[in-house]
């Protein structure tokens, strides 16, 4: 059987939407982010790959999960996070989550409604988020606020490249439910321009995840890990933007996403802001009369 490494589409951390493994990270945490994103963008490769039947897809899949989990040692990414976790003593819990969604990439094509697309990102979005804050010992009443970032940055990306998810894999995000709430089909995705209803279904659906990205707002104040809440602040920034640009622009006709002006402002508003609420909030603590001094 091939190496899954071969597989890989070329796509890296530096491609995505959120910085990977960024320098406001602190280098010790580096090396295991590296490991388990390199982990899932094999995974993820394999599920997205053009020409691989599904059969095979799924036998990869399963090779990447039994070697992570000490079964075989011929899959360089899966060897590598089981040694970079076994160091932390961390199990492979949420690498082992994302697995569960890359088999739905390769055998559900359509999702019927808001909750389902949900369900779908509680195994390809949440689980990056909880393994970060897991590596940053941080507690798991912190979930909540992350799983709600994670989600709505994969909608997010959901959003953005709907029409080349079904130009080159046959497979559509958008809810059904929503499409014919709006009197759009399927099919308006393989355009180069939205017609009114594919617009308006779009753009509805960039308004609701405006609304989930806002449940997420309390997260970088729940951490403890100063640069883990500056970093969450920066992606938080840019999942922002990206929604705002979402619901007036069209994914179909022009590619929505940050330039590189955009990614250093944002970058630093997400910083400033952080730093600026976690001194603030140190120059309460330490006031007369509240619960330091107490």
């Amino acid at each position: 059987m091939t190496s899954a490494n071969e597989l890989r589409s070329g796509k890296g951390d530096r491609d995505e939407n959120f910085p990977v493994a960024s320098w406001i990270i602190h280098p010790r945490h580096r090396a295991l982010i590296l490991a388990y994103y390199n982990f899932v963008r094999t995974a993820d490769d394999i599920a997205d790959h053009a020409t691989l039947p599904a059969d095979e897809k799924l036998a990869y899949l399963d090779l990447l999960e039994a070697e992570l989990l000490g079964k075989g040692d011929t899959q360089a990414e899966a060897v590598s996070l089981r040694g970079a976790l076994a160091e932390r003593g961390m199990a492979p819990r949420h690498a082992l989550d994302v697995l569960i969604a890359f088999r739905m990439d390769v055998t559900k094509l359509r999702y019927e409604t808001w909750d389902e697309v949900v369900h779908y990102c509680r195994y390809s979005a949440m689980p990056v988020g909880r393994f970060m804050l897991d590596v940053h010992g941080e507690s798991t009443s912190t979930w909540a606020a992350s799983d709600a970032l994670c989600a709505a940055l994969q909608i997010n990306n959901h959003l953005q490249d709907c029409g080349k998810d079904f130009r080159e894999l046959n497979r559509v995000y958008l809810p059904r439910d929503a499409l014919a709430a709006s009197g759009a089909s399927v099919e308006q995705l393989a355009l180069t321009r939205s017609p009114p209803a594919m617009l308006a279904c779009l753009q509805a659906l960039a308004v609701r995840n405006e609304t989930l990205l806002n449940q997420s707002k309390s997260l970088s104040a729940e951490v403890r890990d100063f640069r883990l809440g500056v970093d969450i602040s920066v992606i938080q920034a840019y999942a922002d933007r990206i929604v705002r640009l979402l619901k007036v622009r069209d994914p179909l006709r022009e590619r929505v996403h940050l330039n590189k002006l955009e990614l250093l402002t944002f970058s630093l508003a997400g910083m400033i802001g952080e730093v600026g609420r976690r001194a603030m909030g140190r120059r309460a603590m330490t006031k007369p009369g509240t619960a330091h001094d107490a």
